[in-house]
């Protein structure tokens, strides 16, 4: 099986924690390098002196915050400029919860900008490259909730399958240029988002948030939450060269918790 990415360029947006960082820790360890795109420095710093480097990989950082999408182009295309990017994994954080009728308007066009619009300049500024490359890969971290709206995340179910089809309709136009776009949808991972939800939802209905956990936790046929680097390794699979005949698809990794196909 062929899963090498050494001399491959990976740009992961969020990448300086959750996620976002699994990710680009696995597609490391294969050899890519990596450019991790985040709004805070510090952790930036500290995330990519944590990426693998024993295969000569150099990775590198940008400071660029996703509710601004000029800001994301003109960050994307200067690294265009330099070099080809072969790897896009799109990981943007998700939209506060809440019951959906709650939600105001600008929640939602916030939102879309940051996950729709982003995502839309990132790939017309790398697929030149991977078509000029003969190798592409566009992975998006989104949600189980494309398969099934998780109750009091009512901007983000929206958004989240927005960003679904975005994707499967750019899956189609680019496979014939062996550029691969898939959905990688994360269940209850321990990452920080996960502690704000539960947070969030046991406010909301006045209980504790550990009580909130148990309850998704009982939900889970696998029952406990995933490792960020269990999730990692599913989006590095993905940008691997055995990949090369899946795209278009939504690979949940979630323990099982999906109740559809």
């Amino acid at each position: 099986m062929k899963l090498s990415l050494e001399g491959k360029t990976a740009v992961i947006c969020g990448g300086s924690q959750g996620l976002g960082l699994a990710s680009a820790k696995e597609l490391a360890l294969l050899g890519a390098s990596c450019i991790l795109l985040a709004r805070n420095e510090a952790a930036l710093e500290m995330a990519v002196a944590s990426l693998d480097t024993r295969l000569g990989q150099q990775h590198d950082y940008f400071v660029v915050d996703f509710v601004r999408p000029d800001k994301v182009k003109a960050t994307i295309e200067a690294i265009t400029d330099e070099r080809i990017v072969h790897i896009l994994i799109n990981n943007t954080g998700g939209p506060s919860g809440g019951p959906i009728l709650a939600a105001e308007g600008g929640a939602f066009m916030k939102a879309f900008e940051m996950h729709v619009v982003c995502s839309q300049i990132l790939a017309q500024a790398v697929i030149p490259g991977m078509k000029a490359s003969g190798y592409g890969r566009v992975i998006q971290i989104i949600s189980t909730s494309v398969k099934a709206p998780i109750r009091n995340l009512g901007v983000s179910n929206t958004i989240r399958a927005a960003v679904a089809n975005w994707a499967k309709t750019l899956a189609g136009e680019v496979a014939p240029y062996g550029i691969t776009v898939n959905n990688v949808l994360p269940g209850s991972m321990t990452t920080d988002r996960l502690k704000n939800i539960f947070k969030a939802t046991g406010e909301a209905r006045g209980i504790p948030e550990e009580a909130v956990a148990e309850e998704w936790r009982a939900e889970i046929p696998m029952q406990r939450f995933g490792d960020p680097s269990e999730f990692g390794a599913a989006v590095a699979f993905l940008a691997s060269p055995a990949a090369s005949y899946i795209t278009g698809i939504n690979l949940p990794v979630d323990g099982g918790k999906t109740p559809v196909l």
